[in-house]
């Protein structure tokens, strides 16, 4: 059973809650609470993908189709229905849940690289909606004047309100998916992560176990979406493409793909490689992403969250 280490979480909850504070007082990183914006949006995915991948062992390069999901949900009903920012949010996990279970239904009873390629070409399709559908989306030029946030009047209108925001929303899924891993679901995705003939031999129903974990993926996708929508008030289908997908997995291989707190540090550190560290290396930033990922496979098969224990072990020595 997962243990729940108060230490980590207490650290964490403390870094979360001081760093616009410290960074405001430092000159150099006063713009990094808004990178940790998006390190929060990007979390929320990774905490669905590393149950998804890490825990049920599915893999999945389409979730760049349910981030853009919920961002057109939010973009197209607010812009053009006037509905509510939060009921819209609500509205775009719903229909991730149920294209989720149209997609993962047939594509869920495949396995290895066929699986990959099947929710690839789902992600491929997608994105190709986002940018035809122009009528709808505003096509390849994309959707601007999406709503800000506000709830009673209180407005979620600057960096470091929005910041709080996006990471309370992280908190509840981090717990919330902690508990899915302790409750007999998370053990049964567990077990056909290391045999599905074991688990269909203990009873467990795998279809609908793959099924509840790819829904409850793509819902946090679709909220992450919508939480990005709103912040940047404008979208188009360049943001959801399928390199997006690919850097979700590198995420997750990067921090630690068998443990949330994997997703959580993968998060993190890639915003800040994304948006501030590799910008020197221009078009060439995608290799230097594959390198970063070939190197964490070969010598840190766990993620950096394994570098620590490997640490100690050497010291032990």
């Amino acid at each position: 059973m997962l243990r729940i280490r108060k230490a980590p979480i207490c650290v964490g909850a403390l870094f979360i809650l001081l760093f616009p504070w410290v960074a405001g007082r430092l000159p150099a990183i006063e713009h990094y609470p808004d990178l940790m914006v998006f390190a929060g949006i990007y979390c929320l995915m990774t905490i669905g993908m590393s149950l998804l991948m890490g825990y049920a062992g599915q893999i999945s390069l389409g979730h760049a189709a349910f981030y853009g999901i919920g961002a057109y949900a939010s973009g197209i009903l607010t812009t053009q229905y006037n509905l509510n920012p939060w009921l819209c949010i609500l509205l775009g996990s719903v229909a991730a849940t149920a294209v989720a279970v149209v997609v993962g239904a047939p594509s869920l009873r495949l396995r290895g690289h066929y699986l990959a390629m099947a929710t690839l070409a789902f992600g491929i399709i997608v994105n190709i909606v986002f940018r035809e559908e122009a009528e709808w989306t505003g096509g390849p030029d994309g959707m601007g004047g999406i709503p800000g946030l506000d709830i009673f009047g209180y407005s979620f209108d600057s960096i470091h309100k929005y910041y709080y925001l996006v990471w309370i929303v992280v908190a509840i899924a981090f717990f919330f998916t902690i508990r899915l891993i302790q409750s007999p679901t998370g053990r049964a995705l567990r077990a056909i992560h290391a045999s599905e003939a074991a688990a269909s031999a203990m009873g467990i129903d795998i279809s609908r176990s793959k099924i509840v974990v790819f829904a409850f993926s793509a819902i946090l996708a679709s909220v992450a979406g919508s939480l990005y929508a709103h912040y940047m008030n404008f979208i188009n289908p360049s943001t959801f493409d399928t390199l997006f997908s690919i850097k979700l997995v590198i995420m997750i291989a990067l921090g630690g793909m068998h443990t949330i707190w994997g997703a959580v540090v993968g998060s993190v550190l890639f915003a800040f490689l994304s948006f501030e560290w590799l910008h020197q290396f221009g078009e060439y930033e995608i290799v230097v992403y594959g390198l970063v990922l070939m190197m964490v496979t070969i010598y840190l098969p766990e993620g950096l969250v394994g570098l620590p224990g490997r640490i100690v072990q050497r010291v032990r020595r």
